[in-house]
């Protein structure tokens, strides 16, 4: 017979486990519900409704660990779990990083309210609907002949962990997205880009029409795009997509890597990274903050922090089994496991913004290249060289001259960093607020 409620289910199964012989565990429990509806031309193309909810349990002899999940939260099936997980322990190879977090680093005094769960329910008709008129604000833009689709969602997540060491601890999560991509024609050419919104609260999202006619705007503007040579060019990255240049650091600073020796910037700890004012802050107490969290993936406490200041490498992000290897203490990045041993994670991160806004950053850059798409990127996380396809704008005088397509910048991260600086449109579409970026003599591949 299944239990109650959440919690007791797995204070019973840390209990079972206990019983079957393991010395410590940690026990997790993940339900989510979602519907999703696609549309295209204005035609239905698919609507989806998912119900998930699973139990995981990691378990602790000495130091040998090993985990699993499972569906079943019935007595039989709890115990069944606890049993299989030690038994797997047994047989498992020693890790002398492995073990519980440290009670003295763990959550405490109650759970703050971040106003991450609405109580909206949309329902499939309405998603549909919304999908629809998004849609069709994208296509009845000047220019766009067609679409590769559009579609809302609606995602409902429960997140409840303990620990044997008497963590407990319950999060919920709520997220609404809409957005479209159309497809302008002209001639034999052909052009594509999108806008797509997700929020915490059904509430917070921009209107359908909103979002439909940027995407359809965007996507016009990308007719007559062409390649330009091949040069050295200030390149502006737009702030939707800015993220992505800066996204290697949260990697290249895992505690994981640290230890592995897998990173380029494993020696840089406490050194000048990026330019002199840049900054990197990370709170995860923000309201209604898409990573918002107030204990990490092993019930550990979180605070904000300031992961670069003034472009100095302050800190590396540290779960328990990362900062055993490297001596130090865990700081608040473990990610859940949830059947596996936990990551590492950032919540929320705020890039410091700049004085220029967009116009003001081409206007004094003078002729360069605006990125606003990018795709397959290639990285070496050893030495930092990074190349990337893009499409986007070439500006003359300050001023759009064409859009352009099919070519790629490069160039070493490091040496890219140094050079950053940060406009002041914010894009706060994600977990991640940043601005346009722009550096300086960047390579352009072309014709």
């Amino acid at each position: 017979m299944p239990f109650d409620t959440d919690s007791t289910a797995l204070t019973a199964l840390v209990d079972y486990a206990r019983q079957a012989g393991a010395d410590a565990s940690e026990a997790s429990l993940a339900s989510r519900e979602s519907i999703s509806a696609e549309v295209r031309m204005g035609e239905l193309e698919g609507m989806e409704r998912e119900e998930g909810r699973s139990v995981a349990l990691r378990a602790f002899i000495g130091k040998r660990q090993a985990s699993a999940s499972s569906t079943d939260l019935s007595t039989k099936g709890l115990k069944s779990l606890a049993e299989r997980v030690v038994a797997m322990a047994k047989a498992a190879p020693e890790d002398k990083f492995c073990g519980l977090l440290d009670e003295r680093y763990l959550a405490s005094g109650g759970e703050p309210d971040l106003e991450q769960s609405d109580t909206a329910r949309p329902s499939p008709e309405q998603l549909l609907e919304l999908a629809k008129r998004c849609e069709a604000a994208s296509l009845a833009i000047p220019g766009v002949a067609n679409s590769s689709g559009g579609g809302a969602s609606f995602d409902n997540a429960h997140f409840v962990h303990v620990t044997s060491t008497g963590f407990r601890g319950a999060e919920s999560a709520t997220s609404y997205s809409l957005g479209t991509q159309p497809v302008a024609e002209k001639d034999d050419e052909m052009e594509r880009d999108y806008e797509w919104r997700t929020k915490r609260f059904f509430a917070d999202l921009p209107s359908p029409e909103e979002i439909g006619r940027i995407a359809g705007e965007r996507t016009a503007r990308r007719l007559g795009a062409r390649k330009v040579v091949s040069q050295k060019a200030p390149v502006i990255f737009e702030n939707r997509l800015a993220g992505r240049i800066i996204s290697p650091v949260f990697s290249a600073i895992s505690g994981t890597s640290i230890a592995r020796g897998v990173s380029f910037l494993k020696d840089k700890l406490g050194q000048r990274v990026f330019a002199e004012g840049f900054r990197i802050h990370e709170d995860p107490f923000v309201k209604r903050g898409s990573g918002s969290r107030w204990f990490d993936g092993e019930g550990g406490a979180v605070k904000p922090m300031t992961l670069i200041e003034d472009g100095i490498l302050t800190t590396w992000l540290l779960n328990s089994s990362a900062a055993r290897q490297l001596g130090l203490e865990p700081n608040g990045h473990a990610s859940a496991g949830h059947g596996g041993p936990p990551g590492i994670g950032t919540a929320n991160l705020f890039v410091k913004p700049g004085e220029e806004c967009l116009e003001q950053m081409m206007r004094n850059a003078g002729k360069g290249l605006l990125v606003t798409d990018m795709f397959s990127p290639s990285l070496n996380m050893n030495t930092a060289d990074w190349s990337v396809g893009v499409a986007g704008y070439w500006f003359e005088n300050g001023e759009i001259a064409h859009p352009v397509s099919e070519i790629t910048v490069a160039g070493n991260l490091l040496d890219i960093f140094a050079r950053l600086r940060c406009g002041s449109d914010i894009d706060n579409r994600g977990s991640l607020e940043i601005a346009s970026l722009i550096v300086d003599d960047l390579a352009i591949g072309g014709v």
